[in-house]
């Protein structure tokens, strides 16, 4: 079977006072002509990306780029052509956006984004825009410990943490969803969101944000076991993994090990341009998982990463 053809393109994530979006809507005859999308366009021949941001920005919507940071790269396939898009935080800009090609254009917020159809490409650009830079994974506790487990997810949500996994495998059921609500609680208190490691009909009862397969699990699966309204996230190690994650339709990844790992010290790690091999077919946002912390994030970003995943090393100390 002949290759797609590859088209690079490049788009740009504004934001106004109100903290909304801003979004274009493809014009009649066009490929996906209705739906809406982040502004920007084809890179030409050896443009770099950079480059052809700044130049689609100014042609598309008359703004002048001032400093963009990457977010996201995702490669998808349509029936006719392989679309690689590199998507850019843009920080700061000249001038005020307005269509220049007679297009239609919108603020909006990313509650009204979920209901507005967008091409599959930019699908993975809305959750990486709902994900925080940091994932909170749970230490492991005894069962009579639940009270430590709760005042560290407390502790972890007054420091800023939006996204957390509440994981213990081995406690009794009862037990793991008594505390799993009272995490719950912490987390809506905190504007966190929660999810639950394995046990997607747990995340249903309770009403969690979502829930993280590991992958031995998320191997037996052949669709998605839960709703497109939660997260459905799944830990990988190679392109099989990934590749599976895919088609299962989850939300993000965490991709490990990044780094050596004191908890699995015969696990081959990764390393930083390996990661960024396999982030780059990823397709979904990628939290960077093993041997990392908060001063490996801005390394993570530059790689592709959505951020770092870590339980020790985001793990509050007690007061």
């Amino acid at each position: 079977m002949p290759s797609l053809p590859i088209v690079h393109v490049v788009a740009g994530v504004l934001r106004d006072a109100e903290d909304r979006i801003l979004l274009t809507q493809r014009p009649a005859g066009k490929h996906l002509a209705g739906f809406w999308e982040f502004p920007g366009g084809k890179s030409e021949p050896g443009e770099a990306p950079i480059d052809a941001l700044k130049r689609e920005l100014d042609e598309e919507i008359g703004i002048a780029v001032e400093s963009a940071q990457p977010l996201i790269s995702v490669a998808h396939d349509y029936e006719e052509k392989r679309v690689v898009l590199d998507v850019w935080s843009v920080d700061a800009y000249a001038g005020e956006p307005h269509p220049r090609e007679a297009q239609a254009m919108r603020w909006v917020t990313l509650e009204e984004m979920a209901d507005l159809p967008m091409p599959p490409a930019d699908l993975p650009v809305v959750a990486a825009l709902r994900l925080p830079d940091r994932y909170l994974i749970t230490p492991m506790f005894e069962p009579s410990e639940q009270g430590y487990l709760l005042e560290g997810i407390e502790r972890a949500c007054r420091a800023g943490i939006h996204l957390i996994q509440i994981r213990q495998p081995s406690w009794p059921r009862s037990t793991l969803l008594e505390a799993a609500r009272a995490a719950r609680e912490i987390c809506v208190r905190h504007g966190a969101q929660l999810l639950i490691h394995s046990d997607w009909e747990a995340m249903s009862e309770l009403g969690l944000d979502g829930v993280h397969l590991p992958a031995r699990i998320a191997a037996t699966l052949r669709t998605r076991p839960i709703g497109a309204r939660a997260w459905l996230a799944v830990s990988c190690h190679d392109a099989d993994e990934l590749a599976h994650a895919r088609r299962l339709g989850a939300d993000f990844v965490t991709l490990s090990p990044v780094a050596p790992t004191p908890s699995h010290p015969d696990a081959r790690a990764l390393g930083w341009p390996r990661f960024a091999e396999l982030t780059r077919e990823a397709a979904m946002p990628v939290f960077a998982l093993g041997g990392l912390g908060p001063s490996d994030i801005r390394a993570a970003r530059a790689y592709g990463a959505q951020g770092i995943g870590a339980i020790r090393e985001l793990w509050p100390a007690r007061d």
